[in-house]
């Protein structure tokens, strides 16, 4: 079924950290930071890939992030659903589902034989493309995806996420500057009111990675340092 009618951006933002928050997929550590896959370190990691394993909450979530792309890119923007591999596939596929489009699917390099496609699936150049993903952090690894739909001619010019870090100033100027809009469901700083509200870790925690949020770049060079 195509959902239609949810309550406001907001109030979804707010529903979608607690539900991350309840399955354990936001971690705060500022004694022993996580890595990046920059290799930079950070005392907060999400990890969005858990949401396939709670039906309700993944069912919840994908219904809100399929009205939020017609809300705000249009009820008849797409003609096929992308998930980038991996962690995009999943929930592409649902959110297709949910929008009644085509599924596909684009690799992260040609898989090296056979027809030694990126794109998975069908896809002609008269479609116009949502590339679904799970999180963006600064922008930088959707324009390959993109790019590996424009080869085909298909014109792409949205990404959807569950989670936008929204703490990189660049990052939506990287994804506009090649053409592409940003639809998020919450943030970082969503998280974080949630987390606080909750109570769940200390308050010591959440001033740090408070912190880091505001001044993510300067964070990282002070414990980089040496």
């Amino acid at each position: 079924m195509i959902p239609t009618s949810f309550p406001p951006k907001e109030e979804m933002a707010r529903l979608t950290a607690r539900m991350l928050l309840e399955i354990g997929a936001v971690n705060f550590n500022t004694d022993e930071p996580f890595t990046l896959a920059s290799g930079l370190p950070s005392p907060s990691y999400i990890d969005c890939r858990k949401l396939i394993s709670f039906p309700r909450i993944r069912s919840t979530l994908m219904d809100f992030l399929s009205v939020t792309i017609m809300r705000e890119a249009g009820f008849e923007a797409f003609d096929n659903i992308a998930g980038g591999e991996t962690a995009g596939i999943p929930f592409a596929a649902l959110v297709a589902e949910r929008l009644a489009l085509p599924m596909t699917y684009v690799r992260k390099k040609p898989k090296g034989y056979g027809k030694n496609a990126r794109i998975e699936g069908a896809m002609d150049d008269s479609q116009r493309v949502l590339l679904v993903e799970d999180l963006t952090t600064d922008g930088g690894s959707k324009l390959s995806f993109v790019d590996a739909i424009r080869d085909t001619g298909a014109s792409c010019g949205a990404t959807a996420v569950i989670f936008y870090y929204d703490i990189f100033p660049e990052t939506e100027k990287t994804l506009g500057d090649h053409g592409v809009q940003l639809i998020h469901l919450c943030t970082w700083w969503d998280v974080l009111a949630e987390a606080k509200a909750q109570g769940a870790f200390s308050d010591a925690t959440l001033a740090e990675v408070e912190r880091f949020l505001k001044a993510p770049r300067a964070w990282q060079e002070e414990r980089t340092k040496g």
